[in-house]
């Protein structure tokens, strides 16, 4: 059996293919494209796909496609898959089955209750799942608009982000805000007494069509004549209000239990992925990494494996690194082509050692190793790397590099048996899909990297996920004491995350950047 998943066709599209038991590939089109959020058939990505998994069209058993699927008739769609793979049967997938199956069947857990949440697919923004062996049940739906992602993405448009792209810098922002206004967005959640949300649609005006459409009344309650920019001291605090009163409001849906995952785009919000880590709700939290719309390449595909296909085995999800990769002689043919001066390091040794140097030196460091990660964040292999103890690392990394707002802070990554010495974080640092508390001993030494008083993004390090980061870190611990660099995704310009070398070439010669890894190629300016 050899499982095509096809998801994100109107936003963030992308392909997994499971085979032999095992994902054996996945990439999304925008990286591969080079086109952030790309919407339409992902053909770049199937392409990839097939080539990584060495896998001929004809051996196609099923493609998964999940919904919502493109404008265009969906017939159309399915007469191309048809003639193009020719022994294949093709199985359209629910937008929030494909969530729930790419949350529960990548998790380790064998029953689970089940939470997925985003803006709106296919009318619903939400549903609770009971899950056991190869079946989802569900249990409870919502439907918008009392959606808890529609509601973030109407702050997100008020405080001047953009809707559907900028919801993350809401939440940093968050960070340094009070709880002045969570009682009035608990009161526009209007949760009923089975804790689901019923929108209060008193404080919209679906007639403005910009700041979040907020009504008078709304404007009223936080202090503003009737639509007024709202200053940039109140901004920190109505972030803050609508994050926490979400994160209460997700408490309550979820209930309580032993284990329990999640899926859909809100679950890439970190803060509120801690929140249910520390309710104390429940004895395990499992969140699918790539949560959002490109994840349900992976549900859709997963959900065929297991009741289409009727496989018992898990396919799980031991690793991010399922996007291209590549070997020196093609790194090297672009770096000559661009007519660039390089070192060729023999040995991992020598390649560690020369990057322990620069980031000691105060240097901002490009590392591009290996297979490109799957999902928006980067783990170590699409990276950009500085010292926490340089303290201008983060700011020239915002101002310098990056050049984006000063409340962004960057990901710790350190190797995971290490990580209790300096954190408080839970298991799903692994992925970077949660947030953590830096110990009160080091809070001086990250004090860059520290969100409101003690919160700190954590990525945890295994040698089994990524061996050479992993050994990179242990260096570092080595040449001066602290095993731990800052990470940030390589990637400028809100470009996506760098995949091939040329897409590394022109962001190392765009950016502030020092100096740059590519394989055992380094680069300095």
């Amino acid at each position: 059996m050899v499982v095509a998943g096809i998801g994100g066709i109107r936003t963030e599209a992308a392909c997994a293919l499971f085979k032999d038991g095992r994902i054996a590939a996945a990439a999304e089109e925008g990286k591969l494209e080079h086109h952030a959020h790309a919407p339409g058939f992902p053909e770049h990505s199937l392409a990839f796909c097939l080539k990584q998994s060495g896998t001929d069209p004809s051996e196609v058993t099923h493609i998964a496609v999940a919904r919502p699927l493109a404008d265009d008739p969906e017939s159309t769609l399915h007469l191309g898959l048809r003639q193009r793979f020719p022994n294949t049967q093709l199985v359209v997938v629910d937008h929030h089955l494909a969530h729930a199956a790419s949350a529960y069947f990548s998790s380790p857990f064998e029953d689970a209750t089940v939470l997925t949440l985003d803006r709106a697919g296919d009318f619903r923004c939400g549903a609770l799942w009971h899950a056991r062996g190869s079946h989802l049940h569900l249990e409870k739906e919502l439907y918008f608009p009392d959606s808890l992602g529609h509601l973030y993405g109407r702050v997100t448009e008020l405080l001047e982000f953009e809707a559907s792209a900028d919801e993350h810098k809401v939440q940093w922002l968050s960070a340094a805000g009070d709880d002045r206004f969570v009682p009035l967005f608990e009161e526009i959640i209007a949760a009923g007494h089975d804790y689901w949300p019923r929108m209060d649609r008193t404080f919209t005006d679906n007639d403005r069509l910009s700041h979040g459409a907020f009504s008078e009344k709304f404007y009223q309650r936080i202090g503003l004549e009737d639509g007024e920019p709202v200053p940039a001291e109140l901004r920190p605090h109505l972030a803050a209000g609508v994050q926490r009163a979400i994160e209460r409001t997700v408490i309550r849906m979820a209930g309580s239990g032993e284990r329990l995952c999640l899926g859909g785009g809100l679950a890439m919000n970190v803060l509120l992925i801690a929140a249910l880590e520390q309710s104390g709700n429940w004895k395990e939290v499992y969140v699918q990494p790539a949560a959002g719309n490109t994840g349900t390449a992976i549900g859709a595909a997963a959900h065929v494996w297991h009741t289409v296909c009727k496989s018992p085995q898990r396919v799980t999800l031991d690793t991010l690194f399922l996007g291209p990769g590549f070997n020196p002689e093609a790194i090297k043919q672009v770096l000559e082509n661009c007519k660039l001066r390089f070192r060729y390091l023999l040995t991992t040794e020598e390649l560690i050692e020369a990057a322990v140097g620069e980031i000691n030196d105060s240097k901002i460091v490009a590392w591009m190793q290996g297979a490109m990660e799957f999902g928006p964040r980067a783990l170590g292999n699409r990276s950009l790397l500085a010292s926490p103890l340089d303290p201008y690392s983060t700011e020239n990394l915002n101002a310098y590099v990056k050049h984006r707002e000063t409340f962004r802070k960057f990901a710790a990554s350190v190797p995971a048996e290490l990580a209790a010495e300096y954190f408080d974080v839970g298991p799903n640092a692994r992925y970077l899909a949660t947030i953590g508390r830096v110990k009160p001993a080091h809070r001086k030494t990250f004090q860059s990297a520290i969100l409101g008083e003690d919160l700190a993004r954590v990525h945890t390090v295994t040698e089994r996920d990524n061996p050479t980061y992993w050994r990179l870190l242990h260096a570092m611990g080595k040449a001066n004491g602290l095993p731990v660099v800052y990470n940030t995704s390589f990637n400028m310009f809100g470009d996506p995350l760098v995949c091939t070398p040329r897409d590394a070439v022109r962001s190392f010669y765009s950016s502030g950047v020092d100096s740059m890894f590519t394989g055992h190629f380094f680069l300095q300016k």
